[in-house]
Parts: structure tokens; sequence; C-alpha cells
């Protein structure tokens, strides 16, 4: 059985910081500043309890210690429109927590699928994780992040074209060594 948290890592080494599709994501990596949390949640309800007190953990936490956490929940919304529609509900509990403009919940699946793209196309592998992802960011650093890189909106161009120069081949490769 494949470990979920190692299988994370591996992603966020290798696709995420390793084609540098999250330009922002070596610092925080180098500097030990993401927590990993393995849910056990089975139900969407167990899964928000979860996100609950991780929203509150990374609030009452200072940036230093953790920056951003990455919830994955392998027994829970493993169907992508699932996960989807719970995205809502993950948002919903950050205005009730009173952390909208805090915090916020951002999405990774290995389903995942932009709006009107086929279910093949090399782009929604810029967000497709290893298993269903949460990840909390604080917004002061998402802010921060984006005013030190000089045009963020190319980003997500790019890291489209660095998908489609890599082809579903040669992301499959970037996981086929062990870890």
């Amino acid at each position: 059985m494949h470990d979920p948290i190692a299988d994370t890592r591996r992603w966020i080494e290798r696709a995420v910081i390793g084609l540098n599709l999250c330009p922002f994501a070596k610092a925080v990596v180098a500097r030990g500043q993401v927590r990993y949390v393995l849910s056990d949640a089975t139900a969407p309800e167990a899964l928000l309890e979860v996100l609950g007190g991780e929203l509150l953990h990374l609030r009452d936490t200072p940036a230093a210690e953790i920056d951003t956490t990455l919830i994955v929940h392998p027994r829970v919304l493993g169907d992508f429109l699932d996960y989807n529609d719970f995205l809502e509900d993950a948002d919903a509990l950050v205005e009730q927590l009173g952390l909208e403009g805090e915090l916020q919940v951002a999405s990774f699946h290995p389903q995942y699928r932009f709006a009107g793209s086929g279910a093949d196309d090399i782009a929604n592998f810029t967000n497709r994780s290893p298993w269903p992802t949460l990840h909390l960011l604080r917004e002061d650093s998402v802010a921060r992040a984006v005013e030190a890189f000089p045009d963020p909106d190319a980003i997500v161009a790019r890291n489209v074209a660095t998908l489609e120069k890599l082809g579903h081949e040669g992301w499959r490769r970037l996981f086929e060594r062990d870890a």
C-alpha cells in the first residue's frame, strides 16, 4: 500500500517544486514550514471537522513555524465532482470561523479537471495530486508571494506550457522512480 504522505511529498518535490509549478513552494518546504496531515475521515462531515481543527491550528501557530498545511484525505471524496462540491462547504467553514481574509483553502485532486477541459487535458495536471488534498494557505503569505513575483498571472500559462512540453508520458516518468 502506498503511503499518502510520502506520495504527496514526492509530488511536491518532483512536480510542484521540480517543475516549478508553484514558485512559492520551494522556500516554505526548505524552511520546514509545511504541515502534512493524513486524515482518516471516511465521510465529508468528518473531513469538515478535520478541516476546522486544522484551520484553527494554522491560525493559532506562528507562520515561522507552519506557513501552510496540506490535509491529505485518501478515504473520502475520491470522486472529483463530490470533492468539488465539498469545496463550497470548506469555504463556508472558513467564513463561519471568521477566517475569511486570513486563511483560504486551495484544492488538489487526482482527477482534477478545469471547467470546459477534457479529462485527459494536460493542463489539468497542474492541480493533480496523488491523493485528494486540501491546501490551507495564509492570505498574507499569498499576498507577499504574489507581490514578489513579477507577473503572477503568467504562472498559469507557464505551467500549462511546461506540462504540454512534458506530456503525459513525461508526467508519468516523474513518478516512476522510487523515492
